[in-house]
């Protein structure tokens, strides 16, 4: 009896004469998340930014020069929407696709080729901003040998320059001009393997000089080329830039108008936009370059922007367009292969 009544109370030293031991059960670690309000800090700048190019409510210097970087807005905007969505809510996470979504139907389709090459009656046109008469006139010449345009239309031409390109043998390949040149940023001409005729007062020009020209090309529809070149959009001269962008004339019927030249505008601005919705298309866009940049070239950081532009009436097919650096001068020339409406 003694030895039974001993092993009833011994054991392992458990509750109950189970002879376990009891574990408390683990505590689940919780997940931190991101506070909602750094989300909201994260996503409302790209929301304004957003707002801001769909609307087109960028009105002064900075604001005008800030929305050249709308393409690289719509990249960063996807960190924000990983962001939200680890917070977890869902009117952040909401707010930060929408914006992604807004910006990225800004940018994307530039990439993209809207339609198959076309065939018909083939202009092609090549501008080039000089840098005050700097750019390199072999290597120039080397361009339109190997791109062989039908036109050429040049910024920032000095009558420097224009000596050089003659000495160079542009006149023998283009003998057709239409010259405006200054001793400045000022300067600008047409250059053509077609007859010129001056086209005066076709619009205003306001800013630099912005020569225009008619042009018969066979089997197409008459065709009318303008050199643009307006102001930067630099304090005071916003007002100039976005005069001069409303002044150029809009696509006419009976007549295919081709604008070439240096902008100083990016399809992110309101303006130019406005421009373009006159009847015309922008050749990078159509053949999916559009986000391919043109400015600063030559320099200790690479080209950023978008500024140079070949636009043509929306009759007007585009089968090609390519991007090339001069030396000598800070904007890359553009080139775009097109084909005219038969006449």
């Amino acid at each position: 009896m003694a030895d039974r009544g001993a092993g009833g109370t011994g054991g392992t030293g458990g509750t109950g004469g189970t002879g376990g031991t009891v574990v408390p059960p683990a505590r689940r670690r919780r997940r931190r998340r991101i506070p909602k309000t750094l989300a909201w800090a994260a996503v409302t700048p790209f929301a304004a930014w957003a707002m801001a190019r769909v609307a087109g409510l960028e009105r002064d210097s900075l604001t005008i020069q800030l929305m050249t970087g709308t393409p690289y807005v719509a990249a960063a905007s996807l960190a924000p929407v990983l962001l939200s969505a680890l917070t977890r809510t869902r009117a952040v996470t909401a707010v930060a696709l929408v914006t992604t979504a807004a910006l990225g139907l800004s940018v994307l389709p530039r990439a993209l080729r809207s339609g198959d090459p076309v065939v018909g009656m083939p202009l092609r046109v090549l501008t080039l901003n000089t840098l005050f008469g700097h750019a390199e006139p072999e290597a120039v010449m080397d361009l339109v040998r190997r791109l062989d345009p039908d036109v050429f239309s040049t910024q920032e031409l000095t009558p420097g320059m224009v000596e050089k390109f003659q000495t160079a043998g542009l006149e023998k390949i283009m003998p057709y001009q239409v010259l405006e040149p200054e001793w400045s940023a000022g300067g600008s001409g047409l250059y053509s393997r077609y007859p010129l005729t001056a086209r005066k007062n076709l619009f205003e020009a306001i800013g630099h000089n912005m020569p225009a020209a008619s042009m018969t090309v066979p089997g197409a529809m008459p065709v009318e080329i303008v050199d643009v070149h307006p102001f930067p959009p630099l304090g005071r001269q916003v007002y100039d830039w976005t005069a001069a962008l409303d002044a150029l004339p809009s696509a006419a019927p009976d007549t295919i108008r081709i604008l070439a030249g240096d902008f100083n505008a990016s399809l992110d601005h309101a303006a130019m936009r406005r421009f373009l919705s006159r009847g015309y298309l922008d050749a990078a866009d159509s053949a999916g370059e559009g986000l391919t940049p043109t400015w600063p070239v030559n320099k200790r950081v690479p080209a950023l922007i978008t500024i140079d532009h070949v636009v043509a009436d929306r009759r007007v097919g585009v089968n090609a367009v390519s991007v090339h650096t001069v030396p000598g001068t800070d904007h890359r020339a553009v080139f775009a292969d097109l084909r005219l409406p038969p006449s």
